[in-house]
């Protein structure tokens, strides 16, 4: 019998963009989701991070029902929507990725919670090169040692799919509870602890820090090797066509009222 071929790679363009503002980072999202869609670009995985602090909320989610306006402007924490689903997420200290490719590539399918499975695979190939162990766990959290270390959301325009997600490097569940709203005071106290039961970082798991340049080398590593991805870097410092897009979008639609409380 002959040995099986193995599938050849898949060329995308890798972006480590830094820490960026919120609106931004969502705005080069889009504009590389537009490329993308039209041609002018390879599929894309990228990482970032986000300074200030930013809490992101799903496409659907109402801004007044899920976050705390005040306390946000209270400690210096931005807010954005994004362009995805999913719930409300406080983005500090953590490495965030996003990979956007046509819909029509093989990577992307046609079924949405076998598409989480496959590219949720690489943050779980990503863990291993750091020493954790980890699993995917229905509909889109990557589980180690039993607690929750990653969550991810993805959404479909243009012809393109869009997944982004967080990796967390360490967590403050209780700054993150000033600025998220809870139902009920009452249950706030117990819904806390639930949450510190259920959440991981990876300072938690390893019990030393792991930088943003660490996790992201763990990542590009887990990506490459789980999707058979042939990785063509675009250093920070090149030309991106993609910037002055993301700069319009960024004031024009991110940072406009119209978008941040249309729900």
């Amino acid at each position: 019998m002959e040995p099986k071929a193995t599938p050849a790679p898949y060329p995308f363009r890798l972006l480590k963009t830094g820490l960026r503002d919120g609106f931004y980072n969502m705005a080069l999202d889009e504009a590389l989701l537009e490329a993308v869609s039209r041609g002018a670009s390879l599929p894309v995985l990228r990482f970032y991070g986000w300074t200030p602090p930013t809490v992101s909320l799903g496409y659907f989610q109402g801004i007044r029902e899920e976050v705390d306006l005040d306390a946000c402007k209270r400690h210096g924490v931005g807010v954005v929507r994004r362009i995805s689903g999913g719930g409300a997420v406080f983005h500090q200290a953590e490495l965030t990725y996003s990979i956007i490719m046509k819909e029509t590539h093989p990577l992307a399918g046609n079924d949405i919670q076998a598409s989480y499975a496959t590219l949720c695979a690489a943050i779980v190939a990503g863990l291993a090169h750091l020493g954790v162990a980890s699993q995917f766990v229905p509909i889109n959290d990557i589980i180690a040692g039993g607690r929750k270390i990653s969550g991810n959301a993805q959404g479909r325009r243009k012809g393109c799919v869009l997944q982004h997600g967080t990796i967390l490097l360490e967590n403050d569940l209780d700054l993150m509870f000033e600025l998220l709203r809870v139902p009920s005071e009452k249950i706030r106290g117990k819904l806390i602890a639930d949450v510190k039961e259920r959440v991981t970082s990876l300072k938690a798991l390893l019990g030393r820090s792991v930088s943003f340049d660490e996790a992201a080398a763990a990542m590009t590593a887990g990506f490459k090797e789980a999707l058979s991805l042939e990785l063509v870097e675009t250093p920070v410092s090149a030309p991106l066509p993609e910037r002055d897009r993301a700069r319009e979008l960024a004031a024009t639609k991110f940072a406009a009222p119209e978008w941040l409380y249309s729900r």
